[in-house]
């Protein structure tokens, strides 16, 4: 009888957990991006498929989608401030999914019937066809946007209410899922594209998101219900107590809660009150010009903007796990097998960056976490430069890179005999991994590798790196969660996306001005110089917001982290 009240409390709490708002989130953000990563992953083989296994569409489409991103972040952002929190997510969870149904659809078509299309109107159908299937993708990665910035941006704020430890344990929590999903989910589609077809594989897609969209559209509705406060909305951008309250969780433990009247809005009852508007023709065409341009002065005059210039910054590097560091590794001689225990391992240490961020931060604070983060991986990232040296590097800098390029325009064949370029294929293989099958040429032409020194510096470092990487991305997450007022959220995350997506573009050009392996060191070497100059912005914003403080590691019950004035959001007093 003694052990029956501990283990009734016991089931009561897990009961409570797992029916709690906090959870329901969790569970739809799992789904979500288990879609989007398997949608992510195997648009790009479709497509190239599709086009006689080349990269063109491939490329077409990532440059359409950077783009777009790139030019309507702001837009996006505020189309998630202006309207009613659910109103937008459910409207993005349909337009999404919707689009990735009628895109996996409309693939389905093309693969069963490619021959006939490619006869028609000359092949103009066809091309009709890869417009089409370019273009619903974007439209999925826009609603895809929208999703990410009114859930992880907005909705997980809300729910946390005014406790920045929830907070910060609910962002290491999502992001854990990031990285489990980012792994598992294009094994599992990969594997059905391997062992079925590419037909097939539409299919389940498609059907995925269909089921999973019913799905997490209850769940919204249900942490909607369970979270009074999603139906508040700030409306003010002078909402000064807002921040107040979001930078000293200790109101909440003297009983004050959060105040409502002026600063907030009943979603369904009150409209924003805005000064007259003009109702011209060119006036209204102008308005996403207008919108964009607030949007990136309203983002530079932030306490914060140094934090997420930092974060930007990062974006410039190819030192990841994306299709330019596995071309180098498949080069370098590594086989499918390894690159996916590779990325298992990238994996398991971003997880470890997630946890250590929660930990350090109790510790040391949040802002002093990101400073730590950045040493930590621009000491890891250390190992990659010094692969560039070690021996089994190909870097020379006597070989010019632009060789490729000066080659493509005048037409003049590269040194080594046209026998000695493998004829390149893209397949899947067993682990569900885009690889490139080529034939084998002749030892004398090409030989093998001699040293894998270089090579195991090089992602040693990149593994090792993601610890700080992904822990210097949640700080700053949690910086703008913290210190941007809540009328502003999607404005200011729609343009950091947009400032992310450009610094990613930058770095595909550099890759497209020196391709050649020789000049791959170059490129590693200019990726660690970008990340060292968005540390040094996070520094700087660090030391002017803490002073000498930032190098004493106290915990933030021991002290108060303020920011800078902003003159946007707090009095200007002395």
């Amino acid at each position: 009888m003694d052990n029956a009240g501990p283990k009734k409390r016991y089931c009561e709490s897990v009961q409570s957990f797992f029916t709690s708002a906090k959870f329901l989130i969790y569970l739809g953000h799992a789904l979500s991006t288990w879609g989007d990563r398997m949608w992510n992953f195997a648009v790009a083989v479709f497509l190239v498929g599709l086009y006689g296994n080349s990269l063109l569409l491939t490329a077409v489409y990532g440059l359409v989608v950077a783009g777009s991103v790139l030019l309507l972040g702001a837009i996006i952002g505020d189309w998630v401030d202006k309207n009613p929190r659910l109103k937008v997510a459910q409207t993005s969870l349909v337009v999404q999914n919707c689009a990735v149904i009628l895109c996996g659809i409309l693939l389905m078509v093309v693969f069963q019937f490619k021959e006939q299309l490619s006869e028609l109107y000359n092949g103009w159908v066809l091309t009709c066809c890869y417009i089409l299937v370019i273009s619903i993708a974007n439209i999925a990665n826009l609603a895809s946007t929208a999703m990410s910035i009114t859930i992880q941006r907005d909705w997980v704020v809300v729910v946390a209410g005014q406790d920045s430890s929830k907070l910060a344990d609910m962002n290491a929590t999502v992001r854990i899922i990031d990285q489990l999903t980012n792994i598992l989910a294009p094994m599992l589609v990969g594997q059905i594209m391997a062992f079925c077809s590419n037909f097939i594989g539409c299919g389940f897609i498609a059907g995925w998101n269909l089921c999973s969209m019913c799905l997490e559209y209850c769940l919204l509705w249900k942490v909607y219900q369970k979270t009074p406060a999603l139906a508040m909305k700030a409306v003010k951008k002078e909402d000064y107590q807002e921040l107040k309250r979001l930078n000293s969780p200790k109101e909440l433990e003297n009983g004050q809660g959060p105040v409502e009247g002026s600063q907030l809005m009943n979603e369904t009852a009150v409209v924003k009150a805005d000064s007259p508007r003009k109702t011209g023709c060119c006036y209204q065409m102008a308005e996403p010009l207008r919108t964009i341009r607030d949007g990136w002065v309203a983002y530079y005059n932030q306490s914060i903007f140094f934090a997420g210039m930092s974060l930007a910054f990062l974006y410039m590097t190819v030192l990841g796990f994306d299709c330019i560091t596995t071309g180098y590794a498949y080069m370098q001689g590594l086989n499918g097998s390894v690159l996916s225990l590779l990325m298992g391992a990238s994996a398991v240490s971003g997880i470890c960056g997630t946890v250590a961020f929660t930990w350090v931060r109790k510790s040391c604070g949040l802002i002093r976490t990101g400073f730590i983060s950045g040493v930590v991986q621009l000491s890891c990232l250390m190992l990659c430069v010094a692969s560039v040296f070690a021996p089994g590097s190909p870097f020379d800098l006597s070989v010019s890179p632009f060789q490729d390029i000066y080659s493509h325009l005048t037409g003049k064949s590269s040194a080594l005999p046209e026998a000695a370029y493998p004829t390149s294929v893209l397949t899947i293989d067993g682990q569900g991994l885009l690889v490139n099958s080529s034939t084998v040429p002749p030892a004398e032409e090409l030989p093998p590798l001699q040293s894998y020194m270089s090579v195991s510096l090089l992602f040693s470092g990149v593994i090792a790196a993601r610890i700080g990487l992904w822990s210097f991305d949640l700080t700053v997450t949690q910086l703008i969660q913290e210190n941007v007022i809540e009328s502003e959220r999607g404005l200011i995350n729609g343009v950091q996306n947009s400032m992310n997506y450009l610094l990613d573009l930058l770095h595909f050009i550099m890759v497209i001005l020196a391709p050649n392996p020789e000049a791959f060191g170059l490129l590693v070497i200019l990726s660690v110089s970008f990340v060292a100059m968005g540390h040094i912005m996070y520094f700087r914003f660090a030391f002017k917001s803490l002073g000498r403080r930032l190098f004493l590691c106290w915990s933030p019950e021991q002290q108060t982290q303020a920011l800078p004035d902003s003159p946007s959001l707090l009095p200007t007093t002395v």
